[in-house]
């Protein structure tokens, strides 16, 4: 098994779902939080680690600390999904007035970013064999968007996307390339700092990229960007497993390489995977797993149902022998029952109006969570 950790990006407000910004008091209060450029969301990481059970664990904790805190200042709460679901998208909210970074932000892309998703974070030491998984993973990223998707929703209505913050966010810098080597990566990353493409190290907003403490010379993990907001942890879970096992395949299998197996035109295959990727990208964004894709490796139509189907089975045996199958089998309830986006946008559909769709989440969220303290997690000290 890898070793695995999260950024997790949450909004805070009321119990009616209005999103309100105190993420300067949850800082100032909580150790592990962290300000994102708005106040209205905020940020905590778990550490790195082996185990799913833990991993379960250091997911919920934080999250039951904060409900803690939220209730000392208020009638307050964590918000599912990864937009401003009933509005609030005309305005920036900043968290840090004082912080350039955030100021460059916020005059450079608005409330575009102020979205809230969770990062996957995979490790891997050896910097060719990490490439060589960011490139895989990369053509693959639009299956774990599919499956994630949960922000249909801007300021109270269905805007017609699953995933509304994949489709508006800025992806940065405009053209990524697949990296060949981490040589191509240095050099990459050194000319689109020299060029101000990039404001700095961490000013690389794709699907997937390369990460360490001393990008881009010194990297260890693997980071998928593209998922929004999964609200159940044990979904989270799911989708991590398969993120896992599809990268020991990788990890074992050099030849499962998109620039080498992809049958795609050899002359210009790197950028064809590119633009396939893309489109794939906005395909899922827009429908998510409904949406029609093309597979990386021939370039035939593939629904991503069908597709995130085939992968979680291609990887079955893999993650059983790494001894985490378990962990995977709620993508079954996924691809059976829809994703968030689709499970809210079914009961909108049905009439209910999205003030009510959101509440409804707000509470099913609060339950799930103090369900698994109960039951996995040891108590927390008041």
């Amino acid at each position: 098994m890898l070793s695995k950790g999260f950024e997790v990006e949450i909004y805070t407000g009321t119990p009616a779902g209005e999103v309100i910004g105190l993420s300067d008091k949850i800082v100032a209060a909580l150790a592990g939080f962290v300000r994102e450029p708005d106040s209205r969301n905020v940020e905590y990481t778990t550490p790195p680690c082996y185990r799913y059970e833990r991993l379960l664990c250091d997911l919920v904790q934080p999250r039951l600390r904060l409900r803690q805190y939220l209730k000392q200042l208020g009638d307050y709460t964590l918000i599912p999904g990864s937009t401003l679901s009933l509005g609030g998208s005309d305005r920036f909210c900043r968290s840090d007035p004082g912080n350039p970074y955030h100021t460059y932000i916020e005059q450079t892309y608005g409330t575009k970013v102020v979205t809230a998703s969770v990062h996957i974070n995979i490790g891997i030491s050896d910097p060719e064999m990490l490439m060589r998984a960011c490139r895989l993973i990369r053509v693959e990223a639009p299956l774990f968007l599919a499956l994630s998707a949960a922000s249909p929703f801007v300021d109270g209505v269905a805007t017609g996307y699953h995933s509304t913050r994949w489709h508006l966010f800025p992806k940065t810098p405009a053209h990524v390339p697949l990296f060949e080597s981490h040589a191509h990566f240095i050099q990459w990353t050194e000319a689109q700092l020299l060029a101000g493409t990039m404001q700095n190290v961490r000013h690389l907003w794709s699907a997937v990229r390369p990460n360490g403490d001393r990008r881009p010379y010194s990297l260890n993990r693997l980071e998928l960007r593209i998922c929004d907001l999964v609200s159940d942890p044990v979904a989270l879970l799911a989708i991590a497993a398969l993120l896992e096992a599809r990268i020991i395949q990788a990890i074992n299998n050099p030849q499962l390489d998109p620039l080498e197996i992809s049958q795609l035109p050899a002359t210009h295959r790197a950028e064809a995977l590119i633009a396939l990727t893309e489109q794939n990208e906005i395909a899922a964004a827009q429908s998510s797993l409904n949406a029609n894709l093309h597979h990386w490796q021939t370039g035939t139509p593939i629904l991503a149902r069908q597709w995130a189907e085939m992968l979680y089975h291609e990887v079955w045996e893999t993650a059983k022998q790494a001894g985490f199958s378990c962990f995977l089998l709620p993508i079954q309830k996924i691809l059976r029952e829809g994703n968030e986006a689709e499970r809210w946008l079914s009961l909108h559909g049905q009439g209910v109006p999205v003030p009510q769709v959101m509440h409804q989440a707000i509470q099913q969220l609060s339950a799930q969570e103090f369900a698994l303290q109960s039951q996995l997690c040891q108590p927390l000290v008041a």
